[in-house]
């Protein structure tokens, strides 16, 4: 399997892996991300791979510029087969340094900039009838975290949002899928004020992905011992969930 990719926040972590990953696979990759010049890095790194990386850099806020990429592409190249919807970002939240700027920064990035990506290429797939999206969240949209008020309720709502429109895209033949990786050694992860059980690689995670894009699940999850794991925590009553949750991260030890 091998087309045109658009990758939004492909400048780094996951983004960049993938884009990567695709490209030695054979794909045309365009990449986006607001860094202009972490793109041409990009591009440059993925020169003498099977396929290419194009870089396109814009601003997942900006919708306009999202639909402009999209147009261009498309005229160029032609019709864009798989979107990765992936941009995000991650703002540590907590109640005794409580900031609604992060709130509103993760939303406008980690939510909306989604939903810009696929007003931008959903319905140019609908009206082909073909097409593959998958959305980026993150185990952490599964139940509350500490200090991931903001960010996991970005990821919660974008998992929500990929299955409510499963139910319309099945019947117009384009495929939707959600990506929920566990702990992946990214410069967003390596921030997080507790330990992180079975880490994985970012070369790993992308490899993962990568095998789940060629498959119709809807959800793309690993490691899965421990993703199921997190699905199992999250159907516990709540007297039983705080404190495992609170003993298993060493946030019970931690001083207020």
């Amino acid at each position: 399997m091998a087309g045109v990719a658009w990758i939004t926040g492909a400048s780094s972590g996951i983004g960049r892996a993938l884009a990567l990953a695709l490209a030695r696979e054979g794909w045309l990759v365009v990449a986006t991300a607001r860094r202009a010049e972490e793109l041409q890095g990009l591009v440059g790194e993925a020169k003498g791979l099977a396929g290419k990386v194009r870089a396109e850099a814009g601003d997942v806020t900006d919708l306009v510029r999202l639909q402009a990429i999209v147009a261009g592409v498309e005229q160029d190249v032609g019709p864009i087969d798989l979107a990765i919807v992936n941009a995000g970002l991650f703002l540590p939240v907590r109640a005794d340094a409580f900031d609604p700027e992060r709130f509103r920064r993760s939303f406008d990035v980690n939510l909306m900039g989604s939903v810009n990506a696929l007003a931008a290429v959903m319905p140019r797939m609908i009206a082909r009838r073909s097409g593959r999206i998958a959305v980026t969240a993150s185990v952490a949209g599964y139940g509350g975290l500490p200090s991931s008020a903001a960010y996991g309720a970005t990821k919660a709502a974008l998992i929500n949002l990929a299955a409510s429109l499963k139910f319309d895209l099945d019947r117009h033949g384009v495929i939707i899928q959600v990506i929920a990786p566990g702990f992946v050694d990214t410069p967003a992860t390596r921030s997080n004020p507790f330990p992180m059980p079975f880490l994985m690689p970012l070369e790993a995670a992308a490899d993962r992905i990568v095998a789940g894009l060629s498959t119709n699940r809807f959800e793309i999850t690993f490691p899965r011992r421990f993703t199921y794991l997190l699905k199992a925590i999250n159907m516990l009553p709540y007297g039983l969930y705080f404190p495992l949750v609170a003993r298993a991260t060493g946030w019970s030890r931690k001083r207020a």
